[in-house]
Order: C-alpha cells, then structure tokens, then sequence
C-alpha cells in the first residue's frame, strides 16, 4: 500500500519492480487487499491504486477517489447493458476542464479512443462541461465563465456571447441531460476542424442537493446512431446510473 501510496496508481509490474518480491507474490498480495477492499483495480485503466476505504491511514486521497472507486461497478454494468461506454469526470476548478477520473470504455466491444485517467476535457464544448453548467449554482456557473473568458482560447469562445451560451444551458437544464457542441471533436486539441475522435455523448449530472459532484456520459461512435436513438434508448439507464452513484456516494 506504502508504493501505491507514492505512484498513486501501478500496473502489477511497477509494483513487483519497486518492492523487490517474487511476482506470483505480489500478485498474490494484490488479490487479498482487492478482495478485502483495501485495493482497487482501476476499470478504464486497470491500474491498482489504494481504496478509499483507508483514506484515513493514507495521504493522498481525495473525494475523486472515493467518488471514481464508488462508481465504477456502476459504470460497468451500464456499459453491459448499452454496450457503449460511459465517463465519469469532475471538475478542475484551476486548470478549468473536467478531469476524467473512470471510464468503462475498456468494456466495451467497439472499437473507440480510450482517453487515460486524468485526461482533460474542455468544459463548454463537452457534454459532460456542458451539463455540469447547466446544473451547477450560479455563483459556481459565473466564476467558470468567467475563468473560461479569460483563457482567451479559441475553444472556449463560445462562452464570449453570454446570451446565446447560456440559453445553451438552459435548454440543457430542461431537457435533462447534454450533448456535445457540433465543433467538438475530444482529445486534446478539442476543435473538430483540428481533431475529430469521431464520437458523440450524452451526459448527466450527479448532484447531491444542490450540489453537481460529478458527470457521466454514455460515449458511442457518431455515425453508429443518432442522438435521437440513443436517447431513446439509453438516457433512462444513464440516469438511473446517476442516481445511483448519488446514493451510494451519500451513504
């Protein structure tokens, strides 16, 4: 726990290098504190990291922790259920992005781009940004756009004509649940016109009271299905898994 602690998170070799033990030893180890719950093995990466549940015994956990270690198995099941994968990220309030922190898209048996945990996401071109916007107080919501306008990044300029921006979010707000902005192409480099991971999302809040503690979204290849079809489909699931995740959270 004591090298999980100091890499945050390792592949099985990483651990086995840095504590100087036969292999099948420390794999041995490894599935005792998975199965006693002191380990958890990542869902989108795979990599072992200390559980939330000593959090008191370790530095260097976080609600994050415990929020991706609480949904994963949730995020699991939905994607058996859709095939498609879900995100699960938070907000970054210095470096304005959500922060991906879980995904099920090692699940899923299509063939998409799988961003690694920790990954960046622009927040107004985003589903999941989009729909934390929308959901979040408005204190929160101005000091965001704010932040945004200040970056003078070409992708965040949506944010600059405030009335168009936030009817955006409005209708967010009704409809429950988000979609990405048409110039939104994921990745790093977030403009379709320079990057276009070829996927589309949907996403929805978790709130516990008033408070958005993180989003997921229901990832699928564009041209696989229109929005339209897998609202249908799946936006019930989707929020079903949200709320969850809120529950179990709050417990």
């Amino acid at each position: 726990m004591q090298i999980l602690q100091e890499k945050r998170a390792a592949t099985l070799n990483q651990v086995y290098q840095a504590a100087d033990l036969p292999r099948p030893t420390i794999l041995r180890i490894l599935r005792t504190l998975e199965g006693a719950g002191w380990v958890r093995r990542g869902l989108g990466d795979g990599l072992y990291r200390n559980s939330f549940k000593i959090k008191g015994m370790l530095k260097g956990l976080d609600d994050k922790d415990r929020l991706a270690e609480i949904a994963a198995p949730f995020l699991d099941i939905l994607c058996r259920e859709a095939s498609w994968p879900s995100d699960l990220a938070v907000i970054h309030h210095e470096k304005i992005y959500m922060q991906l922190i879980e995904t099920s898209r090692a699940k899923t048996p299509f063939l998409l781009k799988r961003d690694e945990i920790g990954h960046m996401i622009n927040i107004p071109l985003s589903a999941m940004g989009r729909v934390y916007l929308a959901f979040c107080d408005q204190a929160e919501r101005d000091d965001i756009i704010n932040k945004l306008k200040e970056t003078n990044s070409v992708a965040n300029r949506i944010v600059m004509n405030d009335k168009i921006f936030l009817n955006q979010l409005e209708k967010i707000k009704v409809n429950g649940y988000a979609t990405r902005e048409a110039s939104f192409g994921g990745g790093e480099r977030p403009l379709r016109s320079s990057y276009d991971d070829g996927l589309q999302a949907i996403a929805v809040p978790i709130q516990i009271e008033n408070k958005v503690i993180g989003c997921i979204s229901l990832v699928w290849v564009r041209q696989a299905a229109t929005i339209e079809e897998i609202v249908k489909k799946f936006l019930s699931n989707l929020k079903e898994t949200a709320d969850k995740i809120k529950v179990a959270y709050g417990t």
